[in-house]
């Protein structure tokens, strides 16, 4: 049965008035990260995501900092207590883990190599879908590189 709405917004894309999915999008993913510094050079050097800008919130007791990534943005946040906890491997599945699509994984992969990034698992595929692989950051957060086929 087809919704007379999905044809109207078909033609008029744009949010749907009073429709739970049309006030919702997508704003930024958040890592902890012991070290933002740290954490800032690996992101913006080592996997050329762009730089927006950088707080310490002494009222709330972190310091973060965001990232430009197309589709909502990566927040990088540190807690200014010096006792937090021991930052877990990462295993399988791999979760949680921030997926970020990209047109060649081939040549991603090559890069990570060269910039000495380990993958954690990968490439693996999916004939005809999906191929994709696993990284972790220096705080252990995962990353999902994946291209659709």
């Amino acid at each position: 049965m087809h919704d007379p709405a999905d044809a109207i917004h078909r033609l008029h894309p744009g949010p749907r008035c009073g429709t739970m999915r049309s006030m919702l999008r997508n704003d930024h993913m958040a890592f902890r990260v012991r070290d933002l510094d740290r954490a800032l050079r690996f992101y913006t050097e080592t996997l050329g995501m762009r730089f927006l800008f950088r707080e310490t919130d002494e009222a709330h007791g972190e310091a973060f900092a965001y990232l430009e990534l197309e589709g909502g943005n990566l927040e990088l946040l540190q807690s200014l207590d010096a006792t937090m906890p021991p930052v877990p491997e990462p295993g399988p599945p791999y979760t949680p883990h921030l997926a970020i699509a990209t047109d060649d994984l081939d040549t991603l992969a090559a890069v990570l190599g060269e910039k000495r990034v380990p993958i954690l698992k990968g490439p693996m595929t999916i004939p005809g879908k999906v191929t994709w692989l696993y990284i972790a950051d220096p705080d252990n957060n995962v990353l999902e590189f994946v291209q659709w086929l």
